[in-house]
């Protein structure tokens, strides 16, 4: 899923086409979701791209992605009326910060006046972040920790392998 949204991002990004796309976590998004347009697809960079060209049906609004899909297009997400967003910033960043007030989702933001990258969580505006900065956000926070320690068919494998080589 990062590989997609890195190139969706990276093409909008260079061209200047805005984008506003949430990530669902644990809160649900169902209120926001019901104003979308369905799509239910898989997320692949070429999707998001088409889904945010200008002038055509589904680019207003938010892509909201649910369960590693692309859930719906065209959302309506609740603007901030917090006083401290960068009068620069226009209604993308709004919708953005705004949605993270209320839910635990990321929300990406491409600005369509700089093609700068910006992420929402939990009320934090992180603007104008790098390519870097932006997939090691996305890694630590969407890519599951691996535990080091063998599960039970690993070990079960394992005993097996060096019970044969023992007899050998």
């Amino acid at each position: 899923m990062i590989e997609e949204l890195d190139k969706a991002i990276q093409y909008m990004s260079k061209r200047r086409i805005g984008a506003l796309i949430t990530l669902q976590q644990k809160t649900g998004l169902e209120d926001y979701i019901e104003t979308g347009i369905p799509i239910n697809a898989t997320i692949t960079g070429a999707l998001l791209i088409n889904i945010f060209i200008p002038n055509t049906p589904l680019h207003d609004g938010a892509v909201i992605i649910k369960d590693n899909k692309v859930s719906v297009a065209a959302a309506y997400l609740p603007l901030s009326d917090n006083n401290t967003i960068p009068k620069n910033l226009g209604t993308r960043h709004r919708a953005a910060v705004g949605i993270s007030e209320v839910t635990d989702a990321i929300t990406i933001v491409v600005s369509e006046e700089t093609g700068g990258v910006t992420i929402t969580r939990n009320s934090n505006l992180m603007l104008d972040l790098t390519r870097e900065e932006y997939l090691k956000y996305l890694r630590a926070q969407l890519v599951p920790e691996t535990d080091d320690q063998p599960t039970n068919f690993q070990r079960m494998i394992s005993k097996i392998w060096n019970w044969g080589s023992s007899i050998r």
